[in-house]
């Protein structure tokens, strides 16, 4: 019993949707397996309904799953503290991103992309009434009102 469900955790593991950091490239990943772009602006180390929504949605077993089937997972990350400074390309990049996707800088604040870039959904913020079920509803209505 111990064996399969050491197997079944090292399944999900393996499986889980990995967050990139490079929206370009992640695109390119879009348009080959025909997914949509999820980006979220997060404060890692400062930010608590960032740390709630990825805790409580992104990390949860319903989400990943779904991830892993329709989304290419991109993190942009505005962490504080000195000691979880991001290298000045991947700072540069993420500003970039807000610039273009976040202008008034809230916190967390997620969204939905094409693979072109086209903005087709947006949730600003985290609250306790949030689950992975309705954010997974909300991109599944954003994806069948893109493709009428």
């Amino acid at each position: 019993m111990k064996v399969f469900l050491l197997s079944v955790l090292a399944f999900f593991a393996v499986s889980a949707p990995q967050w990139q950091l490079n929206l370009d490239q992640a695109k390119a990943e879009a348009e080959k397996s025909h997914k949509l772009i999820l980006l979220n602006f997060s404060g890692s180390d400062w930010c608590g309904p960032c740390i709630k929504l990825k805790k409580d949605i992104f990390e949860s077993e319903a989400f990943q799953v779904f991830a892993t089937d329709h989304l290419v997972l991109v993190r942009a990350d505005f962490p504080r503290l000195s000691k979880n400074k991001l290298d000045a390309r991947q700072e540069a990049h993420n500003e970039a991103l807000a610039e273009k996707y976040n202008k008034k800088g809230k916190f967390p604040f997620t969204v939905l992309l094409d693979t072109s870039g086209r903005v087709l959904n947006e949730w600003d913020g985290y609250s306790p009434s949030m689950t992975a079920s309705s954010v997974m509803a909300s991109i599944q209505a954003a994806n069948a009102g893109q493709n009428e």
